[in-house]
């Protein structure tokens, strides 16, 4: 039986208790290894119970909270531990490479992460009500921060509705804007404010970093892609880079790979048909860059995949 933290009347909850309370929750509600998608829109929660070797994978815009385990984001070489006191809020879309560092079947990485709807996010940015952010130099796309009780506290709650479904339609919204408050009232919580302040470098950046996601087969084009941004091409970069650490052809490369590994591991598509639908010209470009990120050609990465010698794209 875990050992209770003691605590006198009147006080909060320790934190290592409410991460407990918060990771018995999460156990409850994950019959499988790995990502469980839950009846609240945009919950997914994770237990993994091995260790990982680095894979690569996509973040959106969200909010992970981390209980027990450890793990390392890799974002264009700036490295993330998220461990059991951390919350991860992610403001952009962005290819990541991820590793789980400690899980066991006795002891999982457990975590809960919530996809933050953009439009409620500006929402509470807007309110004038809202107090003043904490100064941060914080400038990534991306950001580790340590767990407060304030976002403990509404996570677990929002975990709390997946046993009460009727109330998800009135309550999850509700602890939803709950829980972006709590971020912004962190010194992490900057980026995601800037990105969602209309006219903002960070939010204008965001978008042509949206328009590139959706578009990374297309070929690239930086004139193109400032006027979505409506800045110079200088500018654009600085921004570019400041935000995802990565240039934007980087950020392309990632993505085209990342897509690529998918359709030919879960669609069966061969190397020169997905390198040509992901947008390269050349097929050996495709696969000198493909092998230099992954460690082995295409074909023999996917078979490796498929015979479990090595780990499949997953969830960051």
């Amino acid at each position: 039986m875990a050992k209770q933290t003691p605590r006198t009347a009147g006080t909060k909850p320790a934190l290592a208790e409410m991460r407990l309370d918060l990771a018995g929750k999460i156990v409850a509600h994950t019959p499988a290894a790995g990502e469980n998608a839950t009846a609240l829109p945009g919950l997914s929660l994770f237990r993994q119970t091995a260790p990982t070797a680095c894979y690569l994978a996509s973040v959106e815009p969200s909010f992970t909270v981390f209980v027990q385990g450890r793990k390392l984001i890799n974002v264009g070489g700036v490295e993330y531990l998220c461990d059991e006191t951390s919350f991860l809020v992610a403001s952009i879309d962005v290819p990541v490479q991820s590793q789980i560092l400690a899980a066991s079947e006795a002891v999982p990485q457990l975590a809960m992460r919530l996809r933050l709807d953009m439009q409620i996010v500006r929402e509470v940015v807007s309110r004038e009500d809202l107090p003043e952010l904490k100064n941060s130099t914080e400038r990534r796309g991306l950001a580790v921060g340590q767990t407060t009780p304030g976002l403990l506290s509404a996570s677990s709650r929002l975990v709390d509705l997946l046993d009460a479904p009727n109330d998800i339609p009135f309550l999850g919204h509700l602890v939803e804007r709950e829980i972006i408050y709590r971020i912004l009232q962190t010194p992490q919580g900057e980026r995601l404010r800037a990105i969602a302040t209309s006219g903002n470098l960070s939010q204008r950046t965001a978008k042509a970093i949206a328009w590139l996601s959706a578009n990374y087969a297309k070929p690239l084009r930086m004139e193109e892609l400032a006027e979505i941004a409506r800045m110079g091409v200088s500018t654009l970069h600085h921004q570019f880079r400041a935000l995802t650490a990565m240039s934007p052809l980087q950020f392309q490369k990632q993505l085209r790979l990342r897509v690529a590994r998918e359709r030919m591991l879960r669609d069966g598509l061969d190397a020169t048909s997905v390198a040509y639908e992901v947008g390269y010209e050349s097929v050996s470009q495709f696969n000198r860059e493909y092998s230099r990120f992954f460690g082995q050609p295409p074909m023999r990465n996917i078979k490796a995949l498929r015979d479990g010698k090595a780990v499949a794209i997953g969830a960051a």
